[in-house]
């Protein structure tokens, strides 16, 4: 028979975080301008979708007025656009989310001195953070990627020759 033997402190007695008036303050601009840029990124989000939706028409009006004897088809590449640009709106949206909402929990949070409130848009940070660090790597890896392709290419050119 083990004896666990870890001294269990008293909850009156366990360390607690208490910002001061200094830190409220900063965390309170923090949280509006959080807010703000979190509305602007809906705003941009909408206009990058409204172009995704738009951008085979508006190609397919300029390919009308190109000879057609260009190597590219700029129609041809309205619906690989509209994905793309689609795919970036949704990206913007979830970065602006996160951001509002760190923006508008932490400003109730600090007004109304709830605790819980700060904690959620603490998380909601971490969330922003955690998607601005995951999205990095990937972008940092798909760099990588066209830089040995490049390489890899320029080699085989090289080659041809």
């Amino acid at each position: 028979m083990e004896i666990d033997e870890t001294p269990v402190q008293p909850a009156a007695l366990e360390p607690q975080l208490i910002l001061t008036e200094e830190a409220q303050y900063y965390l309170q601009k923090a949280g509006e301008w959080a807010y703000f840029l979190g509305i602007i990124g809906f705003i941009l989000s909408g206009l990058i979708l409204l172009i995704a939706l738009f951008i085979g028409t508006i190609l397919s009006a300029i390919s009308q007025f190109q000879p057609n004897n260009s190597g590219m088809n700029p129609a041809a590449m309205g619906g690989m656009l509209t994905v793309v640009y689609g795919l970036i709106a949704v990206f913007y949206f979830f970065f602006s989310l996160y951001i509002y909402q760190f923006g508008n929990r932490i400003k109730k949070g600090i007004v109304f001195s709830n605790t819980e409130e700060i904690t959620l848009a603490l998380s909601k940070l971490k969330s922003f953070f955690k998607l601005w660090g995951i999205s990095t790597i990937v972008i940092m890896g798909l760099y990588a990627l066209i830089i040995v392709f490049a390489i890899i290419g320029g080699a085989a050119g090289m080659m041809g020759r």
